[in-house]
């Protein structure tokens, strides 16, 4: 199925693309979102007629996560948690304990910004955790994980 991207989509294409997806890809996510619009003539044409106001939306939302990143830059946070005396914990950190702990310092980031590819937190210590704000835009958080003994 043939599609016109209205935004960049990663391992997919820029906006303004003509790509071939598969159907439920597109009628499941770039379609419903309105991160894509088919490639009729009726819709190509329509799209060059957008494609400056388009650009515009892309780069002030590049603009609004680079400067989020910018307060995002070198944070610490920490987060506790019931821990037994080898410094495991008796649940998990997930992401949304991260999001509460970044937004308490200041900076309001989503839950589905966080990025924990080797799943939740289970061990106390400094973890790297990667904040996808954008798709050009990462940052990387330190969440410091303190347990606490019963």
């Amino acid at each position: 199925m043939q599609v016109i991207l209205l935004e960049k989509i990663d391992n997919v294409g820029t906006l303004g693309d003509l790509v071939n997806v598969k159907a439920g890809f597109a009628r499941n996510f770039l379609l419903p979102q309105g991160k894509a619009e088919m490639a009729t003539p009726a819709n190509i044409e329509a799209f060059e007629t957008r494609r400056a106001e388009l650009e515009a939306i892309q780069k002030k939302a590049l603009a609004d996560a680079q400067s989020r990143a910018a307060k995002l830059e070198g944070l610490s946070v920490t987060v506790t948690s019931r821990s037994g005396a080898e410094g495991k914990l008796f649940g998990s950190v997930g992401t949304e304990e991260i999001r509460q702990a970044i937004s308490a310092s200041g900076t309001e980031v989503e839950k589905k910004e966080i990025r924990l590819p080797e799943g939740p937190l289970r061990i106390v210590g400094e973890h790297p955790v990667t904040v996808h704000l954008h798709t050009d835009v990462d940052v990387e958080v330190t969440i410091n994980v303190v347990g606490e003994e019963e």
